[in-house]
């Protein structure tokens, strides 16, 4: 199977889509599929890429870490006619998630499209962040779900969302998978000594772009209470953002700050290490359409304490494999990982056990045959639908009405955008 990836994000960007592209295409790739990326360029792209089309972006738009990629339809169609897919899977609804729907319209095939982000929650990145910019995001998304011909939601959390706001076309919940293998191996002990922090030490963890839709501020508030309460507790820090000298300040001010260990961004073959090094994974974003470091950290036996969220409450068992706590409230996580440190060894097992059996249900292996199985499921149907039509003049309707379908969506979400009151003003 020839299978188009389409994203606006891509490795060597930190992020959960990137790194939910690069392991569903390496995993596609170890069964002997062919996947070809269409992606934008950073300043840091390997030289050496093979199938992937780069797309000149603008860097750090609106001061964020993203990459606003500039489409230029001669190289796409160019690298996809030698290619010839058979399936389009695009991550983003807008920028070159519009290519994917033309791409697909031009050569007569299904599109998919994984909702991986909840995009009403980011629009602080765009300096005209309002309510009515928050709506124009949200119907946008809806509106590209129904164009596509299936969607994958990450969790079950995101597939009732979608039901919710009005999409029609077939979802299904697959969340992108975790190389066990990998996670499974790492050197915590050797990965303490490099970082400076003592073996005996009690290791709060987290890793992730450090940004402020993550919910950090309460998420330091929180460990710094915790660090006060534990002299001997250390907390690391992988990743690195905008939000990363706020953490330092509230660490700072409760006079913790000397026991953060930041490493900034790590490379794939140090993150294993990293997660064995923790005692504990602390998360508090309410934004997540799956926590896929969730499960990268129970992959290497660490228990999670975490705030209930979409994304998460199907990952954390409350005292099972950690603790989820039913609000963001700072003296109940800094108390939830105390009850962690205070357990007795075979606690700790218990919750470390969990923890593997949790990550066992995320495997890639899994993920990527149902992945997989989708794929052919629309294949087939498509293939059904070219038999009963004369395929160049359905071709030719179907890149003018696929037009047509994307202005249409954009009018829909702006009108609706416009017209409607902002938050507060409805009844």
């Amino acid at each position: 199977m020839n299978i188009l990836m389409v994203t606006n994000t891509f490795t060597p960007q930190v992020g959960g889509v990137a790194r939910s592209v690069q392991g569903f295409s390496s995993e596609f790739r170890r069964r002997g599929h062919r996947v070809l990326v269409v992606a934008p360029a950073y300043e840091e792209t390997p030289a050496d890429e093979m199938d992937v089309v780069r797309i000149p972006a603008l860097p750090h738009f609106s001061g964020s870490d993203f990459s606003l990629p500039m489409p230029v339809p001669g190289r796409v169609a160019a690298a996809v006619r030698a290619f010839g897919p058979h399936i389009v899977h695009s991550h983003h609804p807008y920028l070159l998630g519009d290519t994917a729907l033309r791409v697909a319209a031009r050569h007569g095939i299904p599109v998919v499209f994984t909702h991986h982000t909840l995009y009403e929650n980011y629009v602080h990145y765009v300096p005209v962040d309002s309510p009515r910019l928050r709506r124009f995001v949200l119907d946008l998304a809806t509106g590209y779900c129904n164009l596509c011909s299936a969607v994958i939601a990450p969790s079950e959390s995101v597939a009732g969302l979608l039901a919710e706001r009005g999409v029609q076309v077939p979802v299904e919940v697959i969340p992108t998978g975790v190389d066990l293998p990998h996670f499974a191996i790492g050197d915590g002990s050797a990965f303490r000594a490099r970082e400076g922090i003592p073996q005996e030490s009690f290791l709060l963890g987290h890793l992730g772009r450090l940004a402020q839709e993550k919910n950090l501020r309460f998420l330091a508030t929180a460990v710094a209470l915790f660090l006060r309460r534990h002299p001997e507790a250390r907390f690391l820090l992988v990743g690195e953002g905008p939000a990363l000298e706020e953490i330092r300040q509230i660490l700072d001010r409760a006079e913790v700050a000397g026991r953060l260990h930041n490493t900034g961004v790590l490379g794939w073959n140090d993150l294993a290490s990293a997660y064995h090094a923790m005692d504990v994974f602390v998360f508090a974003s309410h934004t997540e359409t799956q926590g896929m470091v969730l499960t990268e950290a129970m992959a290497a036996g660490v228990p999670v304490v975490a705030v209930n969220a979409s994304g998460v409450r199907e990952v954390v068992r409350d005292g099972v494999n950690g603790r989820l706590l039913p609000r963001a409230d700072v003296e109940e996580f800094a108390a939830a990982l105390a009850w962690v440190a205070d357990l007795p060894a075979e606690g700790r097992r218990q919750l470390q056990e969990g923890a593997l059996q949790t990550a066992e249900r995320f495997s890639i292996i899994q993920t990527a045959t149902r992945a997989l199985d989708l794929y052919q499921a629309l294949i087939g149907a498509d293939q059904l639908l070219n038999q009963s039509d004369a395929r160049k003049w359905r071709l030719a309707r179907q890149r003018i009405a696929e037009e047509w379908k994307i202005l249409r969506n954009i009018s829909h979400a702006v009108g609706d955008a416009v017209w409607s009151p902002p938050d507060g003003d409805e009844g």
